[in-house]
């Protein structure tokens, strides 16, 4: 009764996701023409003939061939202009909100965030939440407090009138009344605390004794966090707790974004400790809220096609030459991996993500997410993508009891005693029983997946992983040091083709074990 009336409220979040279910690839036709419509007398859609477009009988053809795929070195002059206030650049109107990508407000990707993507954005959240009620029915995770972690955001002091950070915070301050009245545990003036440290303090502090159900947070920073709760809560009150589910009881939701959920859920099952709790994982960018997972039971995430957003994908194999073939979501295939690009209603027009996505169906379209375009290592032609590192990492954890919190890893030159290999640097929060096992499960495991890591390994001319297990906090210290502000989005890189970070982490610790 309940998941029928729910997906019955017209021009609800649920029916527009039922809309797009129904026919993915005409929702998107109606998301391009929508979005072109809208910008065709912009800069660009003059540049790029909008008009045009839509006047052609096929306006996906029409838009690839006029509309080359484009990297933000693209739009970074006009993004500066937009940012001074320029209106009708690659959107109508002027903006006021900019989402930092990466790097920095002054030096990194800054994109401009619409209005109507906030908006767009909004929704997609509220449909995140009905959808599991509807798939659930549990009404207990809405009779309590959610727990959010945004990023900060702030006034740009060179754009006066403007806000820039992390897209987590932009998006906060368009939270539904009801939310922040009902439902927000931490007000944003708590949530936006410039210093990391004395805002998860704070954070803590203040949820100690409230009755938290719902908890959105990107999962690495769960981990610092949950850790500091605990401590709090012994300090405060004397009891010996050893779990955040001893803290909040109640909690039957954990809805996570920002980096791969499957990297982290053992551990925060063991650091929550309750067996009821659900885990929904999202996909949200700067750029927009691409896809959540639609269902407890499938990790898979539902690809959400009307959102601004007008997705198309390159294939990993033909990614970076001069004229790959654009897919759409009527023609692509699963268990292949594709490059992101997007069009946006924030004005993005082909726009390389960066993120590299696998679709595990096509009716309905879902997707996991395996890694960036930049996310592998194929220094001695072995090959390794993320995915398949993270996967061969789970499954060592599984097989010796491992637990980790942070892992980064680097290719390891040959030496006069040894061919090269991959430094796995490994910050454990539960040491393998047995060291050895943990080093042969990786090595099998990336043979039995990738051929050209198994090729080179029975040729012996690759060795097997180093895994080097470093003190808690590592990772934490070299954000600190290397980074200008540590928020919730800040990310230690998984994989590089460089030993730049490898070698900065290692020479700040005084002790190794090395295995």
């Amino acid at each position: 009764m309940l998941n029928r009336l729910l997906h019955t409220v017209p021009a609800g979040p649920l029916h527009t996701v039922d809309r797009f279910l129904a026919d993915g690839p005409k929702a998107q036709e109606r998301v391009l023409r929508r979005i072109l419509t809208k910008a065709r007398a912009t800069e660009w859609g003059r540049r790029l003939g909008f008009g045009d477009v839509l006047r052609a009988p096929d306006i996906i053809a029409a838009y690839q061939d006029r509309v080359s795929l484009h990297e933000y070195d693209s739009f970074h002059e006009d993004f500066q202009r937009v940012r001074r206030g320029v209106p009708d650049v690659v959107w109508p109107g002027r903006f006021r909100d900019f989402a930092v990508s990466s790097g920095t407000a002054s030096a990194g990707k800054v994109l401009p965030v619409s209005r109507e993507m906030l908006i767009g954005n909004r929704s997609f959240s509220l449909a995140v939440g009905l959808n599991y009620l509807a798939e659930t029915g549990n009404l207990r995770f809405i009779q309590g407090k959610h727990l959010t972690l945004p990023g900060r955001i702030e006034e740009s002091p060179d754009h006066p009138g403007t806000f820039v950070g992390e897209v987590s915070g932009l998006q906060a301050e368009y939270a539904p009344a009801f939310f922040r009245r009902f439902l927000q545990a931490v007000p944003n003036e708590i949530a936006f605390l410039p210093n990391w440290e004395q805002k998860l303090a704070a954070i803590a502090d203040r949820t100690l004794h409230m009755d938290i159900r719902t908890i959105v947070m990107v999962p690495s920073w769960a981990l610092a966090f949950f850790k500091l709760l605990v401590q709090q809560f012994r300090r405060k009150t004397g009891r010996r707790v050893e779990t955040v589910g001893e803290v909040w009881p109640n909690l039957q939701l954990f809805i996570s974004g920002g980096v791969s959920l499957a990297s982290y859920r053992t551990l925060l099952e063991s650091l929550i400790g309750l067996e009821h709790l659900h885990f929904i994982e999202t996909y949200g960018a700067s750029e927009g809220f691409f896809a959540f997972q639609s269902s407890v039971a499938d990790r898979s995430m539902l690809l959400h096609l009307d959102n601004g957003v007008f997705f198309e994908f390159v294939r990993m194999d033909e990614h970076g030459s001069p004229s790959p073939r654009r897919f759409t979501v009527a023609d692509v295939e699963p268990d292949v991996r594709y490059t992101l690009y997007v069009s946006t209603c924030s004005g993005l027009w082909a726009y390389n993500v960066r993120d590299v996505v696998r679709f595990t169906s096509t009716y309905p379209h879902k997707i996991v997410v395996v890694g960036r375009t930049s996310e592998m290592i194929d220094k001695y032609g072995e090959a390794v993508f993320g995915e398949e590192a993270g996967s061969a990492l789970r499954e060592a954890c599984r097989m010796t009891e491992a637990e980790i919190a942070y892992f980064h890893i680097a290719p390891r030159p040959a030496a006069l005693d040894r061919m090269p290999s991959h430094q796995w640097l490994i910050e454990f929060d539960r040491m393998p029983r047995d060291k050895a096992a943990f080093v042969e499960t990786i090595d099998a495991y990336l043979q039995k997946v990738n051929r050209h890591y198994q090729i080179r390994r029975e040729a012996r001319v690759f060795d097997q992983p180093e895994i080097v297990s470093l003190p808690e906090g590592t990772f934490y210290g070299w954000l600190q040091r290397t980074k200008k502000q540590v928020s919730g989005q800040t990310k230690v890189p998984r994989m590089s083709e460089e030993r730049g970070v490898a070698d900065e982490i290692l020479k700040t610790v005084t002790h190794l074990d090395i295995f």
